[in-house]
């Protein structure tokens, strides 16, 4: 059922507006996060510092005592013949507790009789289990639960079970209806495990018969195959100055065998930070265009943009390649685009800019998007539209491991850059457990004096009070006086586009020495002299971010340094940082933080159209993995037969719609 045929409250809509919650099976997935199990304890199995549940009586009123906005409040219970004295913080409401009420206490023994409570709850809850779902301002738990058990009492009659029986039988498998009441109402452990169970395979299997799906529908695409000489690809490669290592030159043949081939390519380059992969894409479109088509190159900002586009007419030009760049508000957009449609334009670098319905192509063949995370779906199926039958590929910086790929981008072929260039120094990380310069000031000042160039990043734009992080504005107030005689630069995604390539320009230039930033820096700037970064708040990053971060300080022959800086003194953030300073290999990086933060953050799945698995995990959940890739597979195979069909067609449904329309 869609909204209007719900007939919420008009502030149950409002919930599902904020929550991008469109119909009834979007409510009923919005799963939990996590529980709480109130499982009582005995008295003489209390130890101090352990987490403890139990059902008292209320013996004495309680006190409440205030400092400015924050309360104290202490009361004591009787349980199993002993007077337990709890406080808790920041419930003053709870003055208005009867005499003997009966309550069930979560919190902390503290020894001596002492209790100091997280939480409580009226009446006798041991045994229950509570459920906790993702919220956002404004929207409370009481809120979620209302809303999912007044959709669940409307839709009750009409929850079906599209799973094929056979497999619901094979695995043993709980019913949906059974298994959606369970993971928001449940009433015990067991059942709720077969809940979860149920749930992850539905996510599971439907996400592995997409690709299977998606896979299909791209190997029937075929298109004109590509004529070329390789003989020219051959010298062009030679004119670049370097070697190619062995993973690029794999990942060339891997192309020109596509772009050769009958089969329209849809094929993933993934490589180590500062890895190759542009060199890679360059030799890519220059054989396009040997060919006769058109190549689009898709960036994901106009610093990157005018950077790719810069270098591939540096090194294309002379072979009488024309290439240029588009993005919004440019001076010659018009002109550009009248180039591109009237074919004088072989090469074309830009943003989003290059999809806009007015850009029209006059022989597209290749479309390589860059940092492909960073684009929907439908963006890059609407650049692929631009050509009949395109060749695609994608570029990501985030490498994880070849079967881990396999998993997630199964209906791709891919080619995997692991190895650096020669004479690659990597960087050294070091982590700094304090959110300053102090500490780091004298080798800052040293690094500079060597003539060498240096980043500073920030993880916010301006000072906020419910993000408490330094800002790039505030830093670079205060650490341009701090750096005198040394210039410092200031670069965030706010300033227009003609300041950002001042900044960038003059930074390139060494005109200035120190580039204060948020993440805009993150991808492709390529500035070889900037030896050292510096991050602020890095625990507000992930791995993977942090990793990509600190390549823009590996382009050259010289080490880099990168400093990690935060305040955070929780062991579990200070130990994943540590990871950093362990090991360059992005492909352990990625992996790490794939089982820390999941695909959607780290691959970018919810941009990319790749469902964010809500319940699975690809790192642990293999058992339901290995059953929902078999089980896909085999109602690929029997598709048209009774029991699969029409759960079958309801999938290729879903995928077209989130993956390619």
């Amino acid at each position: 059922m869609d909204l209007k045929q719900l007939k919420l409250t008009p502030k149950r809509k409002e919930i599902c507006e904020r929550l991008s919650l469109n119909d009834s099976e979007a409510i009923l997935s919005y799963y939990p996060f996590r529980y709480e199990m109130y499982d009582s304890r005995h008295y003489k199995d209390f130890k101090i510092n352990d987490q403890v549940c139990f059902v008292g009586e209320l013996v004495s009123y309680p006190s409440t005592f205030r400092r400015g906005k924050l309360s104290t409040s202490r009361f004591k219970v009787l349980y199993e013949d002993e007077i337990i004295a709890v406080t808790i913080f920041n419930r003053p409401w709870i003055r208005n507790l009867r005499m003997n009420e009966t309550l069930t206490i979560i919190g902390k023994y503290d020894g001596n009789n002492k209790v100091t409570a997280s939480n409580y709850f009226a009446g006798d809850m041991s045994g229950s289990i509570i459920p906790y779902y993702p919220l956002k301002e404004g929207i409370s738990q009481n809120d979620i639960k209302k809303l999912i058990q007044a959709v669940m009492n409307k839709c009750e009659g009409e929850l079906t079970d599209d799973l094929p029986l056979q497999l619901r039988e094979k695995h043993r498998l709980i019913d949906k209806k059974s298994a959606l009441m369970n993971i928001h109402n449940p009433v015990n452990r067991n059942e709720l495990a077969k809940a979860i169970s149920r749930l992850k395979y539905d996510e599971f299997l439907r996400f592995y018969l997409s690709l299977d799906i998606l896979k299909g529908s791209n190997t029937k695409n075929e298109k004109a195959k590509k004529i070329f000489d390789d003989e020219k690809v051959n010298a062009f490669i030679a004119s670049l100055g370097f070697e190619l290592t062995t993973d690029q030159k794999a990942a060339v043949d891997d192309i020109l065998k596509d772009l050769h081939s009958s089969k329209m390519m849809y094929r993933l380059i993934q490589g180590e930070v500062g890895s190759g992969k542009t060199a890679v894409a360059m030799i890519a479109l220059y054989a396009n265009y040997l060919a006769g088509y058109q190549g689009a190159l898709m960036a994901p900002t106009e610093i990157l943009a005018k950077q790719h586009a810069q270098s591939l007419q540096k090194q294309l030009g002379p072979f009488g390649v024309s290439v240029v760049a588009l993005y919004s508000a440019m001076d010659e957009e018009k002109k550009v685009k009248q180039m591109i449609s009237m074919g004088e334009a072989d090469i074309i670098v830009g943003t989003h800019a290059l999809f806009s319905k007015d850009v029209e192509y006059k022989k597209l063949g290749l479309v390589i998007a860059d940092e492909q995370h960073r684009f929907g779906v439908r963006q890059r199926q609407a650049l692929k539209d631009k050509g009949e039958n395109c060749d695609f590929a994608l570029m990501s910086a985030t490498p994880i491991p070849r079967t881990l790929a396999s998993s997630i981008y199964g209906d791709m072929d891919i080619s995997t850059i692991a190895t650096l260039p020669a004479g690659r120094k990597g960087c050294k990380t070091c982590l700094i457990k304090q959110n300053s310069i102090v500490s780091i000031l004298d080798q800052v000042k040293e690094k500079l004096d060597e003539g060498r160039q240096i980043y500073i990043v920030a993880a916010a734009i301006e000072a906020s009070e419910n993000y408490n992080a330094k800002d790039v504005n505030g830093l670079y107030e205060s650490l341009k006086e701090e750096l005198k005689p040394y210039k410092a630069g200031l670069l965030h995604g706010k300033l227009s586009t003609e300041e950002k390539d001042a900044i960038m320009e003059a930074f390139n230039k060494n005109e200035i020495q120190v580039l204060i930033s948020t993440t805009v820096v993150e991808v492709g700037v390529n500035v070889k002299n900037a030896t050292m970064m510096i991050i602020y708040d890095a625990d507000k990053f992930g791995l993977s971010q942090l990793h990509q971060l600190r390549g823009r300080v590996q382009r050259s022959d010289y080490e880099g340094t990168c400093f990690l800086l935060t305040g955070n003194k929780d062991e579990t953030v200070l130990k994943r940082l540590g990871i950093l300073c362990k090991t360059n290999d992005g492909f352990e990086i990625s992996y790490e933080d794939l089982k820390i933060r999941g695909p959607g953050d780290i691959l970018g799945t919810r941009q990319s159209g790749l469902p964010a698995f809500v319940l699975g995990n690809l790192i642990e959940d293999t058992r339901f993995i290995d059953a929902a890739r078999a089980d896909a597979k085999y109602i690929s195979d029997n598709k048209d037969k009774d029991g699969f069909k029409d759960y079958y067609m309801k999938t290729a449904k879903m995928a077209n719609q989130n993956f390619i329309s």
